[in-house]
């Protein structure tokens, strides 16, 4: 009987399981998907660093890749609350996996405000 099969036949039984089997779709889903970017952002910052030596960026460079950094730096918070979301609570291990820099992880959750206001 595969898997699905299964989980059909007990959501019969309990429709209970039906919703938590749904629930942990969506979670890891959702996991996968914030990895991804964070994946994304990293790629970018460090395509930027591979085409910028840190001791001869302009202020206008500098700001760019402190943009990259921030993106990077929220790609990471996002990630890291869905996991402790999913009760995966050490996030070493995702700092060693994804060689986060230590920028990254600095500005993990800082919140810049936007130019205009709000």
């Amino acid at each position: 009987m595969s898997l699905n099969r299964r989980v059909m036949v007990e959501a019969a039984k309990k429709p209970v399981a039906a919703l938590d089997y749904e629930i942990a779709q969506e979670m890891a889903s959702t996991l996968g998907r914030l990895g991804h970017a964070l994946e994304q952002a990293l790629q970018s910052l460090a395509r930027f660093d591979a085409d910028h030596p840190r001791e001869t960026l302009t202020p206008h460079e500098r700001d760019a890749r402190r943009a990259l950094v921030s993106a990077a730096g929220h790609a990471l918070w996002n990630f890291v609350v869905q996991r402790e979301a999913c009760g995966l609570r050490d996030s070493r291990q995702i700092m060693r996996d994804y060689h986060v820099p230590l920028d990254v992880q600095y500005r993990m959750g800082a919140v810049t405000s936007r130019a205009g206001g709000s």
